[in-house]
């Protein structure tokens, strides 16, 4: 990939370009496809320069709601050719600028957040295709125009780029990523679901690239891509509504085949630039593999600093009393491996007799895979969240320089220390990796899905492969709890952590219904976050293992999953007729019937895989 520094790029007025990215392909930069994306560059800039115009006919009445949509329509399947290249040159941009999700967002200047309205063309394809769009006909010629300059700046940039075949091949196997966690899944097309035909012209976009580059047609597995390719465009042109497609076949038989291919190829790769950009792995061979992502981007802790020895020493350190202020309550507490480390209460005991914390206790299996914490996100890094629980007066109610002067009493914990630090003193930060070591050990990416999603066993339950199609097309929850983690890690890089505001009730069966107080990461602390858009928003947590981690949300009144679905099926808080500010969750009715969310549940139990749970470690 072509650097750019930053002077040169202010100088074209286009300082936000970041080479995230950086591969090497032996100093050649040619590529037969460059004609090919500049087409696609020239059609999609014309194609926004008509919805530009078509927007402000709308706005003075000149042409009909349904033709602005057709225009719309076109103008997105453009994009949609060139997506995997912009969106790998500069994901920033192109998520704030282009085609990011219709959230509010905050900027911060100093502690204070200013709210940002969303732009792009995921906003104007919510406002086109709502019910009125003629109520919002200024802001659509706003954002319209909006788009089609911030396109151009980018584009006019990326011309000094020679894309590499190494930039080529890693830009597709994270477009395939993107295409199956928030392309069909409806994520990206709020309005018009119109995403598998959105997925299908992506796809003959990079297949027409890649099948004509060199380093394609050199692999011995070519005839295989092109075949994986034309199999993937044929169930989506197939396909008769979003509902009834099948994303489960779609996956294991040609997205996950083409992104284990494409990473099959000869390239070489900046791993070390890499990994201060994306937790994504390209050394991975499918979505669902268990190294997909790197769970080292998620700590302090390096991978070349962890070993056997320091995991065996967080974990006596998680289960052990000595570390709370009383010597009444150790991490496994709140935290219990048989309940895959959650305590199956509405809401964890507080070391005062009779009270409780504010929250249920989360499952820390995969909790290493976030970039906030908790569930206000008042926590930056998993280091960050014990420091939280050690101060906290309801848990360990301490400090760090009196678990430091027990530590260093006991002969046990000296010998352990000096085994893995050397004769370093035990201290805050060593402390620190130790338990980030054992928190990051609890991987799970071994259940019954996993292994038939991964070709490793050949069959699964029909319930199983029914309720997965539901979870991630009509039942809109994969729109909220991404996969692979399924949770609110947001693909295909994976560094942001979303939390929604959903309405969740003060209580479930009750006859009234009453919204919980929790104002969640409204109040978390963090100054720079004391937005309103914040009200009552949460953390998305993972589905994995759900069976084993009720109850469930974050004020843990929620008994079983099919109450947790039955709130999801009415529109959550908003649709059940309460006021709530800024609802992300839809509050149209999902309209499942009762045999889909038993489906549902079945889906989510087959993510079960607590294997971390009864070992000490995964060395």
């Amino acid at each position: 990939m072509q650097k750019f520094n930053r002077s040169s790029l202010f100088i074209l007025g286009i300082f936000f370009i970041s080479n995230f990215l950086s591969c090497t392909s032996g100093g050649v930069t040619y590529t037969p496809s460059l004609n090919k994306l500049e087409n696609y560059f020239r059609d999609t800039s014309r194609a926004l320069e008509q919805l530009d115009e078509t927007a402000s006919a709308f706005k003075h009445g000149q042409v009909s709601a349904d033709s602005l949509q057709a225009v719309l329509t076109n103008a997105r399947l453009s994009y949609k050719k060139v997506e995997f290249y912009l969106a790998f040159y500069n994901p920033e941009f192109t998520a704030k600028h282009l085609n990011g999700a219709p959230l509010l967002k905050i900027s911060k200047s100093g502690n204070q957040p200013t709210v940002i309205p969303p732009e792009g063309l995921q906003v104007l394809d919510e406002l086109i295709y709502a019910e009125n769009p003629s109520g919002e006909k200024v802001k659509i010629a706003t954002l319209s125009k909006k788009v089609k300059n911030e396109y151009n700046l980018l584009a006019n940039a990326l011309k000094q780029v020679k894309p590499t075949p190494e930039d080529l091949v890693l830009a597709t196997r994270l477009q395939l990523v993107r295409i199956f966690t928030l392309g069909v899944t409806g994520f990206d097309t709020p309005g018009s679901a119109n995403g598998l035909e959105e997925a299908s012209v992506s796809l003959k976009a990079m297949k027409a690239l890649m099948e004509n580059e060199p380093i394609t047609q050199k692999y011995s597995r070519s005839t295989t891509i092109i075949q994986l390719f034309n199999g993937a465009i044929a169930q989506l042109d197939g396909v008769t509504t979003f509902e009834t497609f099948d994303r489960l076949s779609f996956l294991r038989n040609f997205i996950d085949p083409l992104y284990k291919e494409f990473g099959a190829l000869p390239i070489k790769i900046d791993a070390e630039n890499l990994k201060n950009h994306t937790a994504w792995n390209p050394k991975s061979t499918s979505i669902f593999a268990a190294n997909f992502l790197d769970p080292y981007f998620y700590t302090q802790l390096k991978a070349d600093e962890d070993s056997e020895k320091l995991n065996q020493l967080g974990e006596s350190l998680f289960y052990d009393n000595l570390i709370s202020g009383d010597h009444k309550m150790s991490c496994a507490t709140c935290h219990n491996p048989d309940l895959a480390f959650t305590d199956a209460k509405a809401k964890s005991f507080s070391n005062i007799e009779g009270e409780t914390v504010l929250r249920n206790s989360p499952t820390l299996l995969n909790a290493v895979y976030a970039k906030r914490f908790f569930y206000d996100s008042r926590a930056f890094t998993l280091e960050q969240q014990v420091e939280h629980v050690i101060f906290n007066p309801k848990e360990f109610n301490t400090a760090y320089s009196e678990i430091l002067q027990k530590l260093n009493a006991s002969e046990k914990y000296r010998n352990q220390f000096e085994a893995v630090f050397g004769k370093e003193k035990i201290n805050r930060e060593n402390l620190a990796k130790a338990l980030a070591s054992f928190v990051l050990s609890l991987q799970s990416f071994n259940s019954e899905f996993d292994q038939y999603a991964r070709h490793e066993i050949s069959s699964i339950n029909s319930e199983v492969k029914d309720g997965f199609n539901i979870f991630m097309g009509k039942g809109a929850c994969a729109t909220c709890h991404f996969a692979p983690t399924f949770s609110g890690l947001v693909p295909p890089l994976y560094i942001e952590t979303e939390t929604e505001i959903l309405g969740v009730l003060k209580s479930p069966i009750s006859e009234v219904k009453e919204l919980h107080t929790d104002e969640g990461r409204w109040k978390n602390g963090v100054a720079s976050e004391s937005a309103w858009i914040y009200k009552k928003s949460f953390k998305t947590p993972t589905v994995r293992n759900i069976e084993k981690t009720a109850p469930y949300f974050h004020n843990g009144n929620y008994e079983t999953l099919a109450q947790v679905l039955d709130f999801y099926n009415q529109g959550g808080g908003a649709g059940m007729g309460l006021e709530v500010n800024n609802q992300t969750l839809p509050d149209s009715p999902l309209d499942l019937s009762p045999e889909e969310i038993n489906a549902l549940i079945v889906f989510m139990n087959s993510l079960t895989d607590t294997s971390a749970s009864a070992k000490s470690a995964l060395f």
